[in-house]
């Protein structure tokens, strides 16, 4: 058991009006007892109607308290009230393994249910598992799930596990599946509906993929993956690959070379000539000869400069104008408020950097390199250089599995296992490289034109759901050899340690709505555009602005109390220098060209994991309970919460077998 955290008081800023605080006294007071109880509170209207709270919409400090409090209380957070005082505290760790994992599959299912509530995302499934014509035939998304009986049976019958299963990799694009007419992207929705967290958009990279079953008519589903845009600093990781910058900079520093002498050089150079500067010179910010030898008072023109077009993006940017700028107009892009604000500081740090390390760097060699560590302002120049390297490349070479599991029926047979490895297969970083073989958008907007970024991946790391007992990336390792790689070594997820997050999953739509809406209301100048560029997690960045307006902690309520388990793939040897660009070459541990990968990895998988399974009778059971019979009873189907009137599931359904 973990140490109980300490309580804090929660209470409307000072300004608010009185009505506003009885309010708020009143549902703190109504939410004692039920955060004792323990059960959590479920609908916000319930309780704002019990408190006697009316015209919610036009008390926006009340409304952003009272739906953020009851989302806390819903996830365990104790509360206690002293008069006027209302102190929150949170749910502690708990040592027993199914009640933890049971307080974190709360915290998930809080926003996907209200999520599946939405009458868009109902429509969605509703139109997915109706009825349409395809090919002269009925289909429907039941058509892509697999009858768990029949799946047992195949297995019990076929002489070998391949006979009954042909999993394959399709990457989701915006093509059709031509079996059933869907999109492969509604498709893949659909199915990640099913998962015990919310369906979200990430920012950045995204890459849906579908593991499919060509053993049956239609293909059935096997499972899902995604491979995004990485979280940008993660201390085990980084320090697992050799790449955090202390330790990367002790590297040189007790081995110096000329190779690391002329990465450096490079890399300075690079940051100076990839930044835009015909308007800054244009506009006498900086003069031709502070290119070559920058004055400090240059420098200090800049970051005036990037300070003030910083605070007009956030004063004055118009969404609409800016996402109206072609996707290719690069110069026009350049010049948004947003990216002069970055160009001007990014290129004052370049121009810094040169001043106070370039000296040691002209001409590059160990030895130079070796007496710039003997100077503390050197030292904190490479420092930016490498932390800049590592940005850099951080979305490229890297990249995260942010969806990876595997549906019911084949989940019985740890699927999971095989769609984490087809997840990091030869077909997925051809795929990956071929889609993002194209010009960085934030590169190319600092520099006006397009600048390309390397795009062979070195590195997949996720993290599990919960950070107590099993999970599917569990002794998950295979011969190197099954994906062409050398005979003696091994590939797969390697435990990089524990990480203890926070962010806002949480929070409820209606709390983050509530939160983003108070900032401005009560005359913040800082607005988060949700812009691409703009910064990391939008939504986040709202919710601290929107804790901040309320004058409450936001540090302490974001940390959602979850400790997760840190998993990594490396892809190459040369895992440090090839994912901080030192080295130009990726030595991979696989052969990314391998023909017919997707069944040499479902051959493997069949001998360490399915076999094993489906010689189980309570596994054959388990899958027999998935039947595509009306009412249709599968564990791949959207869990649609309740509704008033029961969904007409039947109506114009394709005729199931028996």
């Amino acid at each position: 058991m973990k140490e109980k955290a300490a309580f804090l008081p929660l209470s409307l800023p000072t300004d608010a009006s009185r009505q506003e605080r009885q309010g708020f006294a009143r549902l703190c007071a109504l939410l004692e007892p039920a955060a004792a109880d323990g059960k959590g509170v479920g609908d916000h209207e319930h309780w704002i109607k019990a408190a006697k709270i009316t015209k919610l919409y036009e008390q926006p400090m009340l409304a952003a308290a009272a739906h953020c409090v009851l989302d806390l209380v819903d996830q365990g957070w104790t509360v206690k009230v002293d008069k006027s005082t209302a102190v929150f505290a949170p749910p502690s760790a708990h040592g027993d393994r199914e009640t933890e994992k049971a307080r974190i599959r709360r915290q998930e299912l809080l926003r996907r249910d209200e999520q599946l509530c939405r009458s868009s995302v109902r429509r969605f499934v509703e139109r997915m598992e109706r009825t349409h014509e395809h090919g002269g035939r009925l289909v429907s998304v039941f058509n892509l799930m697999r009858d768990g009986r029949e799946l047992a049976d195949a297995l019990q019958r076929a002489a070998t596990a391949a006979d009954a299963i042909k999993p394959y990799v399709q990457i989701v694009d915006s093509s059709t599946c031509e079996r059933t007419g869907f999109k492969l992207h509604d498709i893949w929705r659909y199915f990640r509906h099913t998962w015990s967290n919310a369906y979200a958009t990430v920012p950045g990279r995204s890459m849906p993929i579908l593991i499919r079953d060509a053993a049956t008519e239609f293909h059935t589903v096997i499972g899902l993956a995604a491979i995004s845009s990485p979280v940008v600093q993660i201390a085990q990781r980084d320090h697992w690959m050799g790449w955090e910058t202390d330790q990367f900079l002790e590297h040189l520093r007790a081995a110096p070379t000329d190779d690391a002498a002329s990465w450096l050089a490079q890399r300075i150079e690079a940051q100076r000539s990839e930044i835009y500067v015909d308007d800054l010179l244009r506009d006498d910010i900086l003069q031709p000869t502070d290119l070559v030898t920058p004055t400090p008072e240059a420098i200090a023109a800049l970051r005036k400069d990037a300070d003030r077009h910083h605070k007009r993006h956030h004063q004055t940017s118009t969404i609409r104008e800016v996402r109206s700028i072609g996707r290719d107009a690069w110069v026009e892009r350049a010049k948004t408020d947003l990216f002069r604000s970055k160009r001007s500081a990014a290129l004052a740090d370049a121009l810094e950097i040169g001043t106070l390390l370039g000296a040691y760097l002209s001409p590059p060699t160990a030895e130079g390199l070796a007496k710039a560590f003997t100077d503390p302002k050197a030292r904190t120049q490479m420092r930016r250089v490498v932390r800049r390297a590592r940005g850099e490349r951080v979305g490229t070479v890297i990249a995260d599995l942010t969806v990876c599991g595997a549906v019911a029926p084949y989940n019985a047979l740890a699927a999971g296992k095989l769609v984490g490895a087809l997840a990091v297969s030869p077909p997925v970083l051809a795929a990956y490289r071929e889609k993002y073989a194209r010009p960085s958008e934030i590169a190319s907007a600092m520099a006006g034109r397009p600048i390309m970024r390397e795009a062979r991946l070195s590195f997949v790391g996720t993290t599990s759901l919960y950070g107590t007992g099993s999970s599917q990336y569990n002794r998950l390792f295979w011969p190197a050899e099954v994906m062409g790689g050398s005979r003696t070594a091994r590939m797969g997820f390697h435990e990089l340690g524990r990480s203890r997050s926070f962010g806002t999953s949480h929070f409820s739509e209606e709390t983050v709505n509530a939160l983003t809406r108070l900032p401005a209301l009560r005359g913040s100048l800082v607005r988060v555009n949700s812009l691409f560029g703009e910064g990391v997690s939008p939504r986040l960045r709202k919710v601290r602005l929107g804790l901040a307006a309320l004058g409450w902690p936001a540090n302490e309520l974001l940390r959602h109390g979850r400790e997760r388990i840190l998993y990594g793939v490396p892809l190459v040897e040369n895992l440090r220098d090839y994912s901080l660009g030192v080295d130009e070459e990726p030595q991979y541990l696989l052969d990314p060209e391998l023909p017919e990968a997707d069944a040499k990895i479902a051959e493997w998988w069949f001998g360490r994991w399915c076999r094993p399974r489906a010689r189980r009778k309570e596994v054959l059971e388990s899958m027999r309970a998935h039947r595509l019979v009306r009412p249709v009873k599968h564990g791949a189907r959207v869990p649609l919460p309740p509704q008033n009137v029961e969904l007409p599931v039947g109506e114009g359904m394709l005729p199931l077998a028996d």
